[in-house]
């Protein structure tokens, strides 16, 4: 199952990789949000090879998921690899400068199932395919915005 999506944004590219590559902002606001995350593989500069633990409920049971950064090739792309229980994830993140101060950003993701139960799990969410597609892009446009207003502020 796969999802895509892109966004046009108000911000040189430097700026939205800054700000797409914030571990540490991401890992704060995971642990805001309930969920337990661990670094387990850490480098000094960001590189290909960090890795994180993670844990949180999802569907009344706690799941765990392993994330691990894949490709690091700043300003232009991340890619990402999650496993959790039978379940394989790939997330891929690509930045295009449009001119010195606009950034197209690219977001794919894919889930594929290893287990009879994950297999369930992605069929019931191409049932709800639609719904999700639209939260999906709803969420990445509002991240979009929050990147150009934290732009704004800076400028």
């Amino acid at each position: 199952m796969q999802f895509t999506t892109h966004q046009d944004i108000e911000a040189p590219i430097d700026h939205v990789f800054a700000q797409v590559s914030d571990f540490s902002g991401f890992e704060r606001s995971v642990l805001r949000r309930g969920a337990e995350v661990k670094r387990v593989v850490d480098r000094p500069v960001p590189s290909a090879g960090m890795a994180w633990d993670a844990r949180f409920p999802m569907r009344g049971k706690n799941r765990e998921m392993h994330i691990e950064l894949t490709e690091y090739d700043a300003p232009n792309l991340m890619a990402f690899q999650s496993v959790s229980q039978g379940l394989e994830g790939a997330m891929q993140i690509d930045l295009v400068a449009l001119s010195r101060g606009r950034t197209r950003m690219n977001i794919s993701v894919g889930l594929t199932p290893k287990t009879l139960s994950a297999r369930l799990l992605v069929q019931s969410l191409k049932l709800a395919r639609n719904n999700l597609n639209k939260r999906f892009n709803l969420k990445v446009a509002e991240y979009a915005k929050e990147i150009e207003e934290r732009f704004s502020r800076i400028v």
